[in-house]
């Protein structure tokens, strides 16, 4: 099983957004799917459509009890897609882990033990805290949403930094699969400023797909639905769809569902 962890320590950059519809989009090209939701807010499981509820077990059970995966996850409305959800016992979750022996490897360690699934998208909360380190920890690469303003830079520095401190500690295999821009917005200069500042920086590693402010993405969440079902025609779900193009052909071919 391939590992993404979507990640960025700063929030409101469209992380959780990228996750849900690019595991959507995964999972419509054949590929089986499982969405971890590793963010105490659990915007990923509402934005997929499961409510607080329904999520009798959680990424909580995972990385606290360890827990089997296959113990935790739930089906969704979007075929081959799977995912395990998150509850506020998360936001505790932190403070349990301190005291907890390979307090950064937890997850690695329950993942590594999963069949079933192809690829699985790690939605991480907007902090290098633990919960984020597990991730990374577990992670085969990272995915880094970037919001199109003058401060998302400083944060991606500070992201880097931490990602080379995972590899020299934790994770000597963890790699960067590439940076989306998000929230692009054409009408605003600094907006293609910090795109082209970004990709003379970065080069191959910025995707080309930019996923635009788009409405319609707002939305989306508010439904339970992905943007890709709720509206697949509407510019942001056509920029994710590039997006996930993308990143299909960056991703091991060998590995890919049959």
């Amino acid at each position: 099983m391939i590992t993404i962890a979507v990640a960025n320590q700063k929030g409101g950059v469209g992380k959780t957004t990228t996750a849900i519809n690019i595991a959507t989009a995964l999972a419509a090209t054949g590929w089986r799917v499982l969405l971890l939701d590793l963010d105490p807010q659990g915007n990923a499981s509402t934005g997929i459509g499961i409510s607080t509820g329904e999520r009798l077990r959680s990424s909580y059970d995972v990385i606290i009890d360890e827990a089997p995966i296959a113990d935790c996850l739930m089906p969704t409305r979007i075929p081959g897609l799977d995912i395990v959800p998150a509850t506020v016992d998360l936001s505790g979750a932190e403070v349990e882990l301190v005291s907890v022996e390979d307090r950064t490897g937890r997850l690695r360690s329950i993942l590594s033990q999963h069949t079933g699934h192809d690829i699985c998208m790690i939605d991480c909360p907007p902090s290098l805290g633990l919960l984020t380190l597990n991730a990374l920890s577990a992670a085969d690469t990272l995915l880094v949403p970037l919001q199109c303003e003058f401060f998302a830079l400083e944060g991606l520095s500070q992201l880097l930094q931490t990602v080379e401190r995972v590899q020299q500690r934790f994770n000597a295999n963890l790699g960067i699969i590439g940076i989306v821009l998000t929230m692009f917005d054409r009408r605003n200069r600094l907006t293609d400023q910090v795109a082209d500042d970004v990709r003379s920086c970065l080069r191959e590693l910025v995707f080309e797909a930019v996923i635009p402010r788009n409405v319609r993405l707002s939305e989306a969440p508010s439904h339970g639905l992905p943007a890709l079902v709720y509206d697949h025609a509407c510019a942001g779900s056509q920029a994710y769809m590039q997006l996930a193009r993308e990143l299909i052909a960056r991703l091991p071919k060998q590995r890919k569902a049959a």
